[in-house]
């Protein structure tokens, strides 16, 4: 895959570090000479790009136009949003992606600036959070990149009422599957028949709302203060 990266700071140079990690071919646009001087140190010398994303010589020296994807990571939205519609109304880019750096600015990263994927940092790092204080000792393993689903772990407390009951009479919500059985290191393949025990690690593939849901089922119940 070839992808071409415009803003050379930290977002678009590890970017750009970890897809030649990968194996991938890589160009990065970055003009500031404080940023060339440390991205030389961190990528191929091939891989850097030295101009102004917005000049179109820059672009036809990158070879934008046989790019798989274009990144626009740039500090300024109203740059990123500019670089998106350019690299696919004049270089006909398939996919476009772009960083939001001011999260009052998402609304207009959409398709009537070809921009395919939003990056919101804000946003992201506010969802991640929100997600850890809901889940409590749940964990998020995988978010699909589809759709609202995700993989998550649960571990059964010692004294859980699941504990010793099968799968079948748990009563788990519709919208939550048990895709796998941690149990003394091994994988356990669930069955309806399968006996729940004490400390096993469930991986369960469910909802937000099925999350909640399915940590209340497995959590240990409440001892009252008398």
């Amino acid at each position: 895959m070839f992808v071409v990266i415009a803003g050379g700071g930290r977002t678009g140079a590890q970017l750009a570090k970890s897809l030649v990690s990968a194996g991938h071919r890589v160009h990065l646009i970055e003009s500031r000479k404080e940023i060339l001087a440390r991205i030389h140190k961190e990528i191929p010398t091939e891989s850097i790009i030295a101009g102004n994303p917005l000049d179109t010589h820059t672009m036809e020296l990158a070879d934008l136009i046989h790019a798989d994807v274009f990144a626009a990571t740039t500090p300024v939205d109203a740059e990123n949003l500019a670089l998106c519609y350019v690299a696919r109304e004049r270089y006909d880019v398939n996919r476009t992606i772009a960083r939001v750096n001011n999260p009052r600015n998402a609304w207009l990263f959409n398709k009537m600036f070809n921009v395919d994927v939003a990056v919101n940092q804000a946003e992201i790092l506010a969802h991640l959070i929100e997600e850890e204080m809901s889940m409590g000792d749940m964990m998020l393993l995988l978010k699909l990149r589809r759709g609202k689903y995700s993989l998550v772990e649960e571990k059964i407390p010692v004294n859980a009422t699941a504990v010793g009951m099968m799968i079948k009479d748990l009563k788990l919500p519709a919208n939550c599957v048990i895709a796998g059985i941690i149990r003394d290191g091994e994988l356990v393949i669930p069955r309806g028949v399968t006996t729940l025990a004490a400390e096993d690690e469930l991986l369960v593939l469910t909802d937000a709302e099925g999350a909640r849901m399915v940590a209340e089922l497995l959590d240990a119940p409440r001892v009252k203060n008398l």
